[in-house]
């Protein structure tokens, strides 16, 4: 850490100046005085931030809380990097992010726009640039077949997911080759030329080494051989000093930043911020028993490739896809997805049915609050300032025990909820022994349906039973009318949802007599 001392001995009125009896203005002492009292005073402590961007190390005392977008385009001067949404939405401004991982360097795809410089010390970034070679590399070169590039905007980016694609040990199969740029939008093509482009990239990964794809993308020339050399680059910035901050008077909490720089994008430049993702101490998914502990800085990507929750959870890769696009995926934690209490938070209304446990944690104690109580007003939590959520917990389902995730918003990528609900049922013998069931975007908070809920335990599966439950939870909500939907809509899309449960989950009801009653 750089710490420069600043004197701030400076006089707003220059003495010995007078107009009449009032002494005269000194312009320059008044803007010192802004740039230094204003701006946060900022040049009090500055962090110096190690990394690798493309090829370079690269060290920067710039304010940590700057986006790596703003860092690679105006400071780097490297524009291919596009600056689109400024919201994670449309992925014109997507990297690479690449970090050791048990000794190996694993690489995913991230939004710039919203990832803040104090994410990525002692990691490696890619932009577009990263990725040119003396000739189009095998990506660009199928875009360039395929025609799937017209005004030319959007294709950075999606020439860099394609690259993390290459770069991951996903199988190059169609479906994963169109999940990979999920996050990418393109307003010129209609997307078919697109998935042409993938298709050829895919002949040229049909026998991709999945146990170490850096070694196989450099020897086929599709990416740059400078990635056999990041590994021990990295191993060596991780030694060196670095720009590891004393977070201990930090006013804000930052995990991936998904949310918080949306709203807050231009404060969150200058505020004294811990960076929670960056430690291990909060990652990490462990089973004992029939309970999983997840710690806070978990990202979603990381959750879903999880030996645990995919043996666990066998639609996981259903129930994940409905949420946000791989970008946002890899970098957004559970964390922040529950203190940002947002009323249609996805994995908010996912735990609740789980009736997860949360602890938070001030750096000295600790104390555990239940999820169900965590949420006491619209954006109002049962936490003090200086906590964050360190981990949580929940029972994993046991083979009497069904699960089901549903949302209704949109589009079915990169897109926020009309209404969100998850069930979570234990079943004997026909008979309902315990349920829980939430929702999202029926109030104003993330829902626990409690009367529902208590309503369906003791009681066989019946068409009429599904009915009943749905007339009761509707008695449990207050929707309002907004951009995502009419009142009237949402309840009706609640009433929907929770038979898509049961339908799912009992196939033997009849679907008709279902939907005949609304």
């Amino acid at each position: 850490m750089v710490v420069q001392i600043v004197s701030y001995n400076i006089t707003l009125f220059a003495p010995g100046f007078r107009f009449g009896n009032k002494r005269s203005f000194n312009p320059f002492a008044f803007f010192i005085y802004f740039y230094y009292f204003y701006r946060k005073q900022l040049i009090k402590k500055t962090i110096l931030i190690n990394f690798i961007l493309n090829n370079t190390k690269t060290s920067t005392t710039l304010p940590p809380g700057m986006l790596l977008l703003d860092f690679v385009r105006y400071q780097q001067n490297l524009k291919g990097t596009k600056i689109g949404c400024r919201e994670g939405d449309c992925g014109a401004c997507t990297v690479l992010i690449g970090e050791l991982k048990d000794g190996k360097v694993k690489y995913h795809s991230a939004t710039s726009c919203l990832t803040p410089l104090g994410n990525i010390n002692n990691q490696h970034v890619v932009t577009i640039e990263g990725l040119n070679m003396d000739e189009l590399n095998p990506i660009q070169q199928a875009m360039c077949e395929a025609n799937g590039t017209q005004c030319g905007f959007c294709t950075p980016g999606f020439v860099v997911s394609m690259a993390g694609f290459c770069l991951s040990d996903k199988k190059p199969t169609y479906q994963n080759a169109v999940a990979c740029v999920d996050g990418n939008i393109c307003r010129c093509t209609g997307y078919k030329s697109i998935e042409h482009a993938l298709d050829k990239l895919n002949a040229v990964l049909a026998d991709k080494n999945l146990q170490d794809p850096i070694s196989f993308v450099t020897e086929r020339k599709i990416l740059p051989a400078y990635f056999n050399n990041i590994e021990s680059k990295l191993k060596l910035l991780a030694i060196e000093q670095n720009g590891k901050a004393d977070a201990s008077n930090a006013k804000r909490f930052v995990g991936g930043g998904t949310d918080l720089y949306v709203q807050q994008h231009e404060a969150m430049v200058y505020a004294d911020i811990d960076f929670v993702s960056t430690k291990a101490a909060l990652k990490g998914i462990a089973q004992e028993g029939y309970i999983c502990t997840i710690g806070g800085a978990t990202t979603v990507s990381e959750f879903a490739a999880s030996p645990i929750i995919r043996q666990n959870f066998k639609n996981i890769n259903q129930f994940v896809k409905l949420v946000s696009s791989t970008p946002i995926r890899n970098i957004a934690t559970f964390a922040g997805n529950f203190v940002n209490a947002s009323p249609i938070g996805d994995f908010s209304i996912f735990f609740l049915a789980l009736d997860a446990t949360l602890e938070l944690t001030d750096g000295t104690s600790t104390r555990q609050v239940a999820l169900r109580e965590f949420y006491k007003g619209y954006k109002q939590l049962d936490k003090q300032a200086n906590e964050y959520i360190s981990r949580f917990w929940f029972r994993l389902p046991d083979n009497k025990t069904l699960f089901n995730f549903e949302k209704v918003s949109k589009r079915t990528h990169l897109d926020i909820a009309s209404v969100n609900t998850a069930v979570n049922i234990v079943v004997n013998d026909g008979i309902i022994v315990d349920a829980s069931v939430s929702a999202g975007g029926v109030g104003p908070i993330p829902a626990y349906l409690k009367s529902t809920s208590e309503f369906l335990k003791g009681k066989y599966i019946s068409e009429n039973l599904v009915i009943k439950a749905t007339q009761i939870a509707q008695t449990e909500i207050s929707p309002i009318s907004d951009a995502r939907g009419t009142d009237a809509y949402k309840r009706l899309l609640l009433s929907q949802l929770i038979k898509a449960h049961f339908i799912k989950l009992f196939p033997d009801l009849q679907v008709e007599q279902l939907i005949s009653v609304v």
